[in-house]
């Protein structure tokens, strides 16, 4: 494979964020896979602040708290744009982005 232009989409939401009864970054993770998405990774932050202003964080004092999440996936763009309505239906709350990256290499190493 050579250099070829994709689409990234980040999404980022909190860790109590639910859909369809499940925490939403599993729901989009299935989603994802469902649809033939190439990948998909969930990061959990330590620490962030959205759209309220309030700083949420990873503490002793506060193991509960709801900490960001961003799901991002890299993939063609149209498959990333086939994808758009159903992840805006399941975030109610967050932000969504879509940039292009370059992708220099996609593979599993022939291992299998």
């Amino acid at each position: 494979m050579g250099v070829q232009q994709w689409l990234r989409l980040r999404i980022y939401i909190g860790e109590s964020d639910r859909y369809h009864g499940k925490p939403l970054y599993m729901y989009l993770l299935e989603l994802f896979r469902q649809r033939g998405i190439k990948g998909a990774t969930v990061i959990r932050g330590i620490a962030g602040y959205g759209s309220h202003s309030m700083i949420h964080t990873a503490s002793v004092l506060r193991l509960s708290e709801d900490l960001p999440i961003v799901v991002e996936v890299v993939d063609e763009e149209d498959a990333i744009k086939s994808i758009l309505d159903e992840v805006r239906k399941a975030v109610k709350e967050g932000l969504i982005t879509l940039e292009p990256v370059t992708v220099l290499y996609y593979g599993n190493g022939g291992s299998g």
